[in-house]
This record gives structure tokens, sequence and C-alpha cells, in this order.
């Protein structure tokens, strides 16, 4: 005989238990037989039956996944899991309980409740002799421990009292004396106490307390980081991001625990989240450093900097290094740098081809679609998967592949963490974290560990990576005195005058190359720059911001646009919709409460934010009374996501809801648009966008704060009611 296997799915509905309650699937199985030879074992005379003929047989089974429970029920629920066919869901449980219960709670109903023979109401065990109860729980609780340390072992660090892991101890040595697990724990308790306290001993930084005694910090010498060649200095930030990403605890970044973090009692809440972002902001502010610490530069030695930089941000590409990539990428497009027109014209073309193939890695379309892609489909890959519309770059970049390719060690893959924090803190604000009946959402779980699972996939990668620490470049970066938003802003005035900056921006700022190549257009500029420079925001944020404010920030640094253009976008005369003027606004997330720009119409942000990036253009406020250009041909409609957009209800906080404004949004528009958009419809000052924060009514106790720089119609939570409130920030 020979067999094949067929599985169907089908779902069996709900079940309710007391405190708890399960999905129910049925898993049908049809095993098909194809019999040659046994004619008369299926009952046939000789040879009746022809020899293909096949026996098919049908096996059914029930998986239980708990949904919603008491938190007594979600601990019950580890021992009994393999058993309902749930067998992801000890993985869930353990990367996700944090937001809803601490280790001593989890561990005590675990050994107290379930781990006590006499006192156990476990189903399962009753239904079992003494000897064999023992047995089975013994197994059971032992899988559940073992899974617990090789996944959680940090939630076992509470220095100095270490209480849970003594807990454990004890029971092991009660319940399963000198065995694996209590040598293990035992081996974990003293690795524990012979750290230092500090959960963020060890990593990298670039603060001064780093230095060896003697040493400075000091603005950047040119002719320092000239000597240091390009792959050399994608390898050393690549192995300092993989030090930092491999620690990253992954319940740190799930949104209930990471926007939590700006208030004043939680300063040292997720530290590991915290070092990868220092270590990213150390980064683009080395890059802004090197371009404008030295005065004496003249342009054209500028420009070979930024050039250096361009190059160095693809070997970080070579390397799979996503993080140091987008901290490079971003402080290109800062303020400071994005204004010097004369240095970036004199940057070759090549470069700037490679520039612009790299900032589309980082595109907002779709939800930063490309970059999502590509971080999946390289995510287990040996090594980098690069194209390139230009040859002589595709040439270069298959040559530094190829050098890696023969040292014969496979890559990791560096994820820009943001993308991560902001899915999370998106998924805690539009989900319940209870249901009907007080029990758990565990559904809403199982949705976060999506991400985490993401997470995880990526730190084992980051093992392949075989990097060898070069002190020099680490003691040289970890000197470099990084310049405040004034101090850059201001050297950036001195290097090219006000006068030199009319430089036209485009109606689209996806690239580098579209913004340079209008400087050899001839193109007039119709209002004169903004040459304000942004006041700073105050290092993390307001303490009195909204706990679902999506910004990751830890230090606050300018990604806006201060020279604020409007030009008028080349159109036909028969296109009604492109008549108005664009502008060009960079917005990105924000803390609500931090200081906004006074004078420049831009937006604060930071370089580390998981909202902002590369920005689309806009209609701008003379414009707003018009249909944006982006409108789909198919008309939409209130309550219903159709072909691209969609009309929302927005009303203003403290009036009846039945007073509202009708607005048509598109899957390209962004918080600022809508937000302007809104205020003009209610007969307010448009321009007072900064004092607005935009809202989505979930329920009567429930609401989904957007990020500063959110794309609305993603963001939405497209389950409700369609109804927005504009409230003023306190």
């Amino acid at each position: 005989f020979s067999f094949s296997w067929q599985t169907t799915f089908q779902d069996g509905g709900e079940e309710v238990e007391d405190g708890a309650v399960y999905n129910v699937t049925l898993k049908k199985v049809q095993i098909q037989q194809a019999a040659n030879k046994g004619a008369r074992w299926l009952g046939g005379e000789g040879d009746q039956l022809p020899p293909e003929h096949t026996v098919r047989q049908y096996e059914t089974s029930k998986i239980r996944a708990i949904k919603a429970g008491t938190l007594e029920k979600l601990v019950e629920n580890l021992l009994t899991a393999f058993g309902d066919a749930d067998f992801s869901y000890i993985s869930i449980f353990l990367a996700t309980y944090r937001a809803f219960a601490s280790p001593r709670a989890v561990l005590e109903l675990l050994l107290d409740r379930f781990g006590n023979l006499e006192t156990s109401s476990h189903g399962e065990v009753e239904n079992l002799n003494s000897l064999e109860s023992e047995m089975v729980l013994r197994v059971e609780i032992a899988s559940v421990l073992r899974a617990w340390l090789d996944q959680c072992s940090e939630d076992f660090r509470e220095p100095p009292d270490y209480m849970c892991l003594l807990k454990l101890l004890d029971y092991l040595k009660n319940n399963m004396p000198n065995s694996d697990m209590e040598s293990r724990v035992q081996n974990l308790l003293k690795q524990f106490q012979s750290q230092e306290v500090e959960a963020v001993d060890g990593f990298c930084s670039t603060s001064s307390s780093d230095l060896v005694d003697g040493e400075e910090l000091e603005i950047s010498n040119s002719e320092e980081f000239s000597s240091f060649q390009d792959h050399i200095v994608a390898e050393q930030l690549t192995y300092m991001d993989v030090m930092l990403f491999r620690r990253v605890v992954p319940y740190h970044c799930l949104g209930s625990i990471w926007s939590q973090r700006d208030k004043k009692e939680n300063k040292n809440l997720a530290p590991t989240v915290r070092a990868t972002i220092t270590q990213f902001n150390a980064v683009t502010k080395c890059v802004i450093s090197t371009i404008l610490g030295t005065r004496e530069l003249k342009i054209q030695q500028r420009a070979k900097i930024i050039e250096k930089w361009i190059h160095i941000a693809h070997e970080c590409r070579i390397l799979k290094n996503f993080s140091s990539l987008r901290a490079i990428i971003s402080a290109l497009q800062s303020n400071s740098i994005y204004r010097l027109k004369t240095t970036w014209m004199c940057v070759s073309k090549d470069i700037l081809l490679m520039y612009e193939e790299l900032s589309e890695i980082f595109s907002d379309h779709d939800n930063y679609l490309t970059s999502r892609e590509l971080l999946m489909k390289e995510a287990t890959s040996k090594f980098a998967n690069l194209d390139s519309s230009e040859k002589e770059n595709q040439k270069k970049s298959q040559k530094r592949l190829q050098l890696q390719k023969n040292k014969g060690v496979m890559q990791g893959t560096v994820p820009y963490l943001g993308t991560f924090l902001t899915d999370l803190i998106m998924l805690d604000t539009a989900l319940q974290d209870y249901v009907e009946g007080g029990l758990i959402n565990f559904e809403k779980r199982r949705r976060e560990f999506e991400v985490i699972a993401q997470i995880k996939l990526l730190q084992s990668s980051c093992n392949s990576y075989c990097l060898i620490p070069d002190q020099k470049f680490i003691q040289w970066f970890r000197r470099q005195r990084h310049l405040t938003e004034e101090e850059s802003y201001k050297l950036s005035r001195e290097a090219e005058a006000a006068a030199d900056t009319n430089i036209l921006s485009p109606k689209s700022q996806k690239s580098m190359v579209k913004r340079i190549s209008t400087l050899f257009l001839g193109t007039d500029v119709f209002s004169p720059p903004k040459e304000q420079p942004l006041k700073s925001s105050p290092i993390g944020g307001s303490s009195g911001e909204s706990t679902d404010s999506a910004s990751v920030s830890s230090c606050e640094f300018n990604h806006s646009e201060t020279e604020d253009v409007c030009v008028t976008p080349v159109s036909s005369p028969e296109d009604p919709l492109k008549k108005g003027s664009i502008s060009s606004d960079k917005g990105s997330v924000s803390n609500k409460g931090s200081d906004s720009s006074k004078g420049s119409g831009s937006s604060k942000g930071s370089i580390f934010d998981p909202g902002s990036g590369l920005d689309s253009g806009c209609i701008s406020t003379r414009d707003l009374g018009s249909v944006p250009s982006s409108v789909p041909k198919e008309l939409p409609v209130y309550n219903r996501q159709s072909g691209g957009s969609c009309i929302i209800r927005v009303s203003m906080d403290g009036l009846h809801a039945s007073v509202y404004k009708s607005i048509l949004i598109t899957n390209q528009d962004r918080i600022p648009d809508v937000t302007q958009r809104a205020l003009l419809k209610h007969n307010l000052e448009p321009d007072a966008v900064e004092d607005y924060e935009l809202v989505q009514v979930i329920s009567e106790d429930k609401e989904l704060v957007f990020p500063r720089d959110a794309n609305v119609f993603y963001g939405m939570n497209s389950h409700v009611n369609f109804d927005f409130i504009l409230r003023k920030k306190a």
C-alpha cells in the first residue's frame, strides 16, 4: 500500500468553561490507501477491483485554543495545552504574560496551586491514581519550567533577593532533587549574583562615562574619520548593533510595557530597548558631526564625507544591518544636512543614485511595505539580496557581496526596531486587554506574539555574524561630541549662508536624487525659505504624555524641514486637482507635550521614530477645500475603506458627537494632513496643527490615540465606527 494525507480545518465554534473561553477547530485528516494486491482484503473477489482502487479513511481531532480566561485558567492551560493540541501556547504565554501578570504571580500559581498534589484540582490529574498523578504532573511542570528558563530566563533576574529563583530552587529540591533542572537553576542564580545589578551593564554606549581616564569628548576630526575604510566602519557599527539587538528582551517591546516608559517611576523601564535607541541616535549624530563639525572644510571636502557615509550605508546594506542603514539615511535627510545645496551638487551622480535606492528601502508607501518585505525576505537568508537599477552600482554591489561570500561565513539580519515597536503599540491600543466577564483577552496576546516571534527570529539570525571589534574605531566613535540641534543648524548656516539655500522642495521627498535634480533645472522658487532654527525638544518626552503615544525616542532630535518651500507642481491645465501648491512638510511621530517649532511650519520628531520615514507631499493650506489628487475613482463612503479611501467623521472635543464634519482621507494621508483639514472644516486656524491631537473613538471607555505622523488610513480601527475627536493637547 502507498499512503497520502490531506488535511482540512473546520471552525468548531467556542467552548465556555468557568473562567475560560476556548476557540475550537476540527482537524480532519483524509488518509488515502492505494490498493494493488489487496482486493480480497477490500471485500472484492479475484481481480474485480481496479489496480489503483483507493480506500479513504477519515480521522477527526479537536484543537482547543484558549481565547480568554482568568490568570489561574491561563496558567493551568500551560499544563494542558499539549493535550489540547495548542502546541504554541506555552511560547506565546511566556513571551507576553508580563503585560498582565508578574513572574511571581505566575510562579506561585504554577508551583503552589498546580504543583502541590494534595491540593491540586487539575482535572486531568484527578482521574489518575496517585502514582500516575505525580508522574504526569511532574513531567508537565518540568516541561513548562524548562521552556521558561530556555526562552525567558531574564524574568528571574530580580536583584538583590532573587525571590522567584529561590522559590523555584526550593520547589526543585523538594520535588525533583538532584535533577538537571535543579543544577541549572543553581547555576543561573550564581550567574545573576556575579553580574552587576544594572540590566544595561556591558552595553555599548556613547556616553562620556564609557571613556577611559584622560579622554574627553571631541568634535569629529574629518581626517581621522576619513582614515577608516568604509567596510570597516560598517562592520563596527554592525558589531555594536548586533550586541545590543541580541540582548533585547522581547517583552520590553510590548506596547503595554514600552508605552509607559516616559512616566517618572519608569525611568529604568525596558533598558534593552533604550540601549538600542541610544545607539541608533548616536550613529545619526555621528554622521552629522563628521559633516559639520569641522568649520574649515571646503565644499568639495564636505561632499566627500557625505559620499563616504553613503558608501558606508551601502556596506551596511550588504551586511543586512537595517538599523545603522536607516540611522545614516535619517541623518542625511536631517535639517542641517539636507539644506546644504551647494555641497549636494558636488556629490557624484552615481552615488546619488545609490543613495536614492537605499532611501527607497524605507519608503512609507503601504505602511513601509518595502522594508517589511525585504526584512522578512532576508531574515534567514545567508547573504543580502542586492538589486540595483544602475549598472555601475550593481557591479560594485556584486563585487562586495562576492567578497563576503568568499569568507564562507553566513550573515544575520539587524532590523530597524522602531517598526516592531510601532506595530506592538498600535496592537496594544486597538485591542482590549479584557473581554466580557473580566477575562484576560489572550487573542490579543496571540496577535502580539506574531510580532515578537519575528524579533526572536531575527535575534537568532544574528548569531551567524562573525565580527571582531576594532577598538580604534570604537574608541573614536565613543569620543565624538554630538552636536545639539541648534549647534548643527548654526554650523550648517555657516557652511552655506541663507542666501544660497533656495533649494527647490519637490512635491515628494522619497529620494534625495529627486531633490538634488531640481538644482539643475533652474526652476523658480515662489516663496523664500525659512531659516529659523527649531527649538530642541526635551529629552525623553513629556511626563504628561499619553501612555498610548507611539513615539519611541529616548533622545529627541530634529527630523523636520525648516526650509518649507511651496512650489507649483508640473501639471497639465486639464488636471484641476493639481493646480494647488504642494507643501513639503516633513512630519514625524512626536510625544504629546513636546515643544513645537515656532514660525517654521515644521513638526517636531526624533531621529529614531517608528512612525517616521520618507515623506510624501501633501496639499497646502490654500488647497484644503479641494479633493486630494490621490483620491481613487471609486466613490468613498462612511464606515468602509474602499479603493484606498474612506470618509471619517470628526467632532471637536467638548461638543456633542452629532456635531461633526465629514473628512475624506486616502491611504496617503497622515495625522498632520487630516488634522489640518478638520480644523479648517470646523472654522479653526489650520496652522494650529501642533496644538491638537486626533483620536478615534473605539468605545465609551476606549480611544485610539495616533502617533504624530501615523498613516490614518492604515492605523485606524476599521471594525468600529469611523468616528474621531479633535482634542486640544493639555
